[in-house]
């Protein structure tokens, strides 16, 4: 029986373009000139690392870490699970997960955010949890909602929820997107499209989960987060990660 590689190569036909013409902020975020690999410091690939002890027990609890004693926010209830893996399908464990997003309504909890939907008091919109010795994350929270954009005249971002995953050290951080599965959002978001490959979509889409939804209670979205390998997940901030 053959071993499984320890890398694989990035397929770059799985990457989005840095510039495209449909999605108006490529223009000034797409770089004018080749890139560079900067090789990571001893210091930054070892550490400090997060620990157990920098979570509290509902940082992964969104429905209630910043409601009001007794309150909730508003919006559909969900659950938002799944597994960090490597490119071998090993459990990736005690790794520090953390998630942010905008409310039921639509708006983020952030002073530059101007979208007309209402701030909710009892919902701040981020949370963080640790992977367990399986490599296991699992998130409570409201289904955020779609909010127009600047991008031409009728734009709108499906529902999302941002994702980070940080390695051994600060350093090492993986930036994505969450989307859910039968948005019909998804195909008209510049975004989302400029991703040249549909099973890479697919690896950026939350599926609906009905085995762990809990009845006349809370709808289950379960998503893997793959590092590298033929199945890896797309994430935006550093493709060196895939």
């Amino acid at each position: 029986m053959r071993k499984p590689a320890e890398f694989y190569q990035r397929d770059r036909g799985r990457h989005p373009p840095a510039y495209v013409d449909t999605y108006k902020t490529s223009v000034t975020r797409s770089p004018q000139y080749s890139l560079i690999s900067l090789q990571n410091s001893a210091s930054e690939i070892t550490g400090p690392v997060f620990g157990h002890n920098d979570i509290d027990p509902t940082d992964n609890d969104l429905i209630v870490n910043y409601a009001k004693p007794g309150e909730m926010p508003i919006g559909e209830r969900i659950i938002l699970h799944g597994r960090v893996l490597d490119e071998n399908a090993r459990p990736v464990r005690n790794t520090l997960v953390e998630i942010w997003q905008a409310n039921a309504g639509g708006r983020y909890r952030h002073k530059k955010d101007t979208y007309l939907a209402p701030i909710d008091p009892n919902f701040g919109g981020c949370g963080r949890t640790m992977t367990d010795e399986d490599g296991y994350y699992y998130f409570r929270t409201v289904k955020p909602g779609a909010y127009p954009w600047r991008n031409y005249v009728n734009s709108w971002r499906p529902a999302h929820i941002h994702v980070s995953v940080f390695g051994t050290g600060f350093a090492q951080r993986l930036i994505s997107q969450i989307y859910f599965e039968g948005d019909p959002l998804i195909p008209m978001c510049p975004i989302v499209q400029a991703i040249p490959d549909p099973d890479a979509i697919e690896q950026v889409t939350a599926k609906l989960d009905m085995n762990s939804t809990i009845p006349l209670d809370t709808i289950a979205y379960k998503f893997d987060i793959v590092l590298r390998g033929r199945r890896s997940t797309l994430f935006e901030n550093r493709l060196e990660g895939n």
